[in-house]
């Protein structure tokens, strides 16, 4: 037995169970610390941005998107997937905040790095903190940005709201706190900082 912390947890196996166009589900056999094997199943995802974009008045720009696991819709920043081989994650926040939001940003931080839920995906997104706002024409792809309700709150009702339990997305929860602090006087990251946890894998299997 190692000692706590020290552990190598190796893969001496792996089956793919399932490849989609946004997912993959597959099952490692990994080594545990007593030297038997567990099954571990894992959701590999292509990561994903998202952006709080806050104007000179300190509002905050939330949708009301419908998503379909929780068969409700939710409140959330404006947010996408990795999607396009090779492109920049800041271009990408970019590019969604004017298909979802209508809005262009001159100044841009990185707020917060958010793991999904690392207990069964590598999902993780990036939050960004966009200012020095400017609207634009909207490039809406899809049924679903059709039907998107766009509001601006000031900052702190957007607090009030993840407290009172009307804001549940992970990403939009974390970064509307980070926002808030960052703003309070608080650092952020540059927008371009390395990015450790950024999912990979199954990026590389459909790209």
């Amino acid at each position: 037995m190692s000692e706590p912390g020290t552990h190598e947890f190796s893969v001496v196996s792996s089956k793919d169970v399932h490849i989609g166009r946004v997912v993959g589900l597959r099952v490692d056999e990994v080594v545990m610390p007593d030297g038997s094997t567990a099954r571990r199943e894992v959701v590999e995802h292509l990561g994903a941005v998202a952006v709080c974009a806050v104007d000179g008045d300190g509002q905050v720009t939330l949708i009301h998107q419908y998503r379909h696991p929780l068969r409700d819709r939710l409140w959330e920043l404006p947010a996408g997937l990795l999607d396009l081989e090779g492109e920049d994650p800041v271009d990408t926040a970019a590019r969604e905040l004017v298909e979802e939001a209508g809005l262009a940003a001159a100044r841009w931080d990185t707020l917060v790095d958010v793991a999904a839920s690392p207990g069964f995906t590598d999902e993780v997104v990036r939050v960004y903190l966009a200012r020095e706002l400017t609207e634009v024409a909207r490039e809406m792809h899809g049924e679903e940005e059709a039907d998107l309700v766009i509001r601006k709150v000031p900052l702190a009702e957007a607090v009030r709201m993840v407290l009172a339990g009307d804001i549940v997305n992970g990403a939009t929860v974390s970064g509307v706190l980070a926002a808030s602090v960052v703003l309070a006087g608080e650092s952020a990251r540059p927008a371009h900082t390395p990015w450790r946890d950024r999912p990979t894998t199954f990026a590389a299997r459909v790209r």
